[in-house]
């Protein structure tokens, strides 16, 4: 997927994207291009190009955002996200072919055990190992943010005790430009099984940018000859992402494809939806059949959740340091 995200012209389609050329011209170092690893699971893929490509248009301003979509094709796919991918998506070989000015990297629903048995392992490390010289900065988001750390540092992830799911308030701990007019507190969406400690992160060299009380480290960044900025949430999570993972991970229990009912993410529904869903957690353990499925009662978000103020100041203040001459350093 190539397409050009403008201010006056929203998201086009690739067939009103300019020509390489164009873009080669100067045009005051406006233009930046972007490229997207999304390696989210199949139900979750369209919704994640979507987010990141929405986001980006919000933040782009007077810029010009030619983006670029990729997938590891080690990770497994179904036939029909497969066919999206090989007919939508750029091939993989053509991301070293140019210098992106940034890179999100996403992660992927895990199959082993161990990360680094993880069979796009290889693919990416050696996205990883790319990054570092061939972008001026690059996003790496939750599964994929403990991937990197792991690759470059050996810096573990830890089994969390329940999932971490929900939203979260967290709070910028330094004064970086990444942060700058972002909302107090910042509320961002989590949803992972694992984690990687602040301690461990700080020993190895990374800053931490924001945390949680609750959720603990959010945001934390680490200099290459590219800036590595990680996110342990997803801030460009948009309002229903975390009752589209509930609702899946409640079908997966009837189906008996997982034995352990999903706890309902924190601070995201409404007190009477909550009252609502304990109900059918209830009848959900005494009946377990996939047709159940079809009485979930109407769920109502909490009015508070803000899902993408947080994202949306995150991103402005990327796309101004990608744009920029001087490096993006904290104030």
């Amino acid at each position: 997927m190539n397409v050009l995200i403008a201010r006056d012209q929203g998201i086009a389609s690739p067939a009103l994207v300019p020509a390489e050329g164009d873009f080669a011209r100067d045009r005051g170092g406006t233009d930046l291009t972007i490229g997207l690893i999304n390696n989210m699971p199949d139900t979750a893929l369209k919704a994640t190009e979507r987010q990141f490509m929405k986001l980006l248009q919000a933040a782009a301003g007077p810029r010009r955002v030619r983006f670029h979509c990729f997938s590891l094709p080690s990770v497994k796919r179904s036939p029909e996200a497969r066919w999206h991918v090989e007919s939508e998506y750029s091939d993989l070989s053509d991301l070293k072919r140019q210098r992106f000015d940034g890179l999100i990297v996403t992660g992927a629903e895990p199959v082993a055990p161990e990360l680094d048995q993880e069979p796009y392992w290889r693919d990416l490390t050696e996205l990883i190992d790319w990054a570092k010289a061939n972008t001026r900065s690059t996003i790496w988001s939750c599964l994929a943010a403990h991937a990197a750390v792991l690759h470059l540092d050996r810096v573990e992830r830890q089994r969390l005790p329940a999932k971490c799911h929900g939203i979260f308030d967290c709070e910028a701990v330094t004064g970086d430009a990444l942060t700058r007019d972002a909302p107090a507190p910042l509320k961002v969406s989590h949803s992972r099984l694992n984690e990687v400690a602040e301690n461990d992160l700080t020993q190895a060299g990374y800053q931490v940018l924001t945390r949680s009380a609750r959720a603990g480290v959010d945001i934390f960044v680490r200099q290459y000859a590219s800036r590595f900025i990680f996110f342990q949430g997803h801030p460009e999570y948009d309002a229903l992402s975390l009752q589209r993972e509930y609702l899946r991970d409640i079908g997966r229990y009837l189906a008996r494809q997982r034995e352990i009912y999903p706890a309902l993410p924190l601070s995201y529904f409404d007190e009477a939806t909550e009252e609502k869903l304990a109900r059918f957690e209830k009848r959900a353990r005494q009946q377990r059949h996939p047709a159940l499925t079809n009485e979930l009662p109407a769920l109502t978000l909490r009015a508070d959740i803000d899902a993408g103020t947080a994202a949306a100041a995150l991103f402005r203040n990327w796309l101004q340091y990608l744009g920029a001459d001087a490096p993006l350093l904290a104030r």
